[in-house]
């Protein structure tokens, strides 16, 4: 996975000095990113290219020469786009621009960008010239091998004329957004294969864009992407729209070459280290550090469920069985500075991404990957669709989905989980509370609300509820006793008759 500080690193450049650019653009006739001859385009083009790389044998992409992949991370922050550059920068009725990636470091891969416009498709061409660097950018062969490693979107947000980036895709599959006033915190990717798996993981690579021009006066643009891996290929559309949150729109289908059994659709990537349930495991001025505290799940019953998320001391994996799931996305309810404290990394404005399929994805599994980590540079959690039955050679998937980056984190029914706290008791055992946030329009008395708590080994002592004076909300608290068992999982939720009150709190605990 990429480190977390080269992403952040690359969404501030921007922000950086302008300086003289490679001498050899001096000599540019015109400024801005340049395209080439067009040809013919339809959307049907980029599936029919896909299928047919499917029947073929893998053809591994082209990589840039080594001195470029071998520089440092600060040598990479060295050279920059100039934001003068954008495409249809300065152009009345396009009130998006787009900005592209110099190729390096963890980016070995060149992608192929094009922009549609009339049914014909033009390539946006290779120019170091619109890159700006400073005198420590180190002196590299630039040859025909070199491409743009990816391309941002940026849009009028928050103040008219300053174009804010809302969307980022570079690297493998990965992509991210934000909704305005966000940072950057979680990503998304095109597809997963065998994450976690023994034999290694499989990282699907977008080699090929095409962007259409926005319609006049629209701030929707659709891109089409073509993916390709050693096992599959694949043709997606995403239907992007920026505001407030962010809407992404993804259709996609995905052809085997080889046989995959196990495939993640929808996959998210985040970061979790620590929060009141482990804090006694680290040293830190911050209250917590996490881009995302729980997954949380609308399953095909319409049970909504709620996993605090968890960073283990071993590799975790968590599968949540269903059957045609209503949606499933990594959350961020922590929304205060003071959940973190931190003025540079702004933690309480990381997005969370809620995934809504937009047909029945059937039998399978929101599967949950949670790597050990002691640092908040690395990504260590995943999140992903996995359908029951594998891709065998010849065979396609089609699915699609509906994307919402943003701050809100109230999907499905019932109180919600504001917080989760664990920590040993003075009798032994663990003591764990959770706290349901406030609801206007809840209208059980107190003494109605039952809490139900079960645990698979171990012993739960004394459940009980109580008003939170200083949430208005209410708390559940109870006593673990674990006995012997090294791991225990547990189910809690607030029911009020016959009927559930609050979300399905589930936990792993692990000795």
């Amino acid at each position: 996975m990429l480190r977390r500080e080269l992403i952040q690193g690359l969404l501030a450049l921007s922000a950086l000095p302008a300086t003289n650019a490679f001498a050899a653009t001096e000599e540019a006739v015109e400024p801005g990113l340049q395209l080439g001859e067009g040809r013919p385009f339809t959307p049907a083009d980029v599936r029919a290219m896909a299928e047919r790389m499917a029947s073929e044998a893998y053809q591994p992409p082209t990589r840039i020469p080594d001195a470029w992949t071998e520089i440092s991370y600060d040598q990479y922050r060295k050279i920059w786009f100039d934001a003068r550059n954008a495409l249809w920068e300065g152009e009345e009725g396009t009130p998006v621009r787009v900005d592209v990636f110099a190729p390096g470091l963890y980016f070995p891969t060149p992608i192929r960008l094009e922009v549609v416009e009339a049914g014909q498709a033009r390539p946006v061409l290779f120019d170091m010239g619109v890159f700006d660097t400073t005198d420590k950018f180190p002196d590299l062969p630039v040859d025909e091998t070199l491409g743009y490693s990816g391309f941002r979107l940026r849009a009028e947000l928050e103040r008219q004329d300053i174009y804010t980036e809302f969307a980022v895709f570079q690297g493998a599959s990965y992509f991210r957004g934000i909704g305005a006033g966000q940072t950057y915190g979680l990503s998304a990717r095109g597809l997963a294969i065998d994450t976690a798996s023994p034999d290694g993981e499989e990282f699907p690579e977008f080699r090929h864009f095409w962007l259409e021009r926005p319609e006049v006066e629209s701030d929707r643009i659709v891109v089409h992407a073509l993916m390709d891996s050693p096992s599959v290929t694949g043709a997606y559309r995403f239907e992007i729209i920026p505001g407030d949150t962010l809407e992404i729109g993804v259709e996609a289908e995905v052809f085997a070459r080889e046989r995959v059994t196990n495939m993640g659709i929808a996959p998210l990537t985040s970061m979790f280290q620590f929060d009141e349930t482990n804090r006694d495991r680290f040293s830190d001025f911050r209250s917590a550090i996490h881009d995302s505290d729980g997954l949380s799940i609308v399953n095909g019953g319409g049970e909504t469920i709620w996993r605090p998320l968890a960073n283990p001391r071993t590799l975790q994996i968590s599968g949540f069985l269903d059957n045609n799931p209503k949606g499933f996305g990594l959350m961020q309810r922590a929304r205060n500075f003071e959940d973190f404290g931190d003025l540079q990394a702004l933690y309480h404005r990381r997005p969370s991404l809620w995934i809504a399929p937009r047909e029945g994805w059937g039998a399978g599994e929101v599967t949950l990957v949670e790597i050990p980590t002691d640092d908040e540079i690395y990504d260590n959690i995943v999140a992903y669709w996995r359908p029951a039955s594998p891709l065998e050679p010849g065979q396609s998937r089609a699915f699609s989905y509906d994307m919402t980056w943003g701050a809100r984190t109230e999907y499905g029914t019932g109180l919600k989980v504001a917080n989760t706290r664990a920590g040993a008791d003075r009798g032994g055992g663990l003591r764990f509370t959770i706290d349901f946030a406030h609801e206007e329009s809840m209208a059980v008395a107190r003494d109605e609300i039952t809490p139900l708590v079960r645990a698979s080994d171990g012993t739960i002592v004394a459940p009980i509820v109580e008003d939170n004076p200083q949430t208005g909300g209410l708390r559940l608290g109870f006593k673990l006793e674990p006995g012997d068992a090294d791991l225990i999982e547990m189910r809690a939720q607030l029911r009020a008759g016959d009927g559930p009150l609050s979300e399905v709190w589930l936990y792993r605990w692990t000795r």
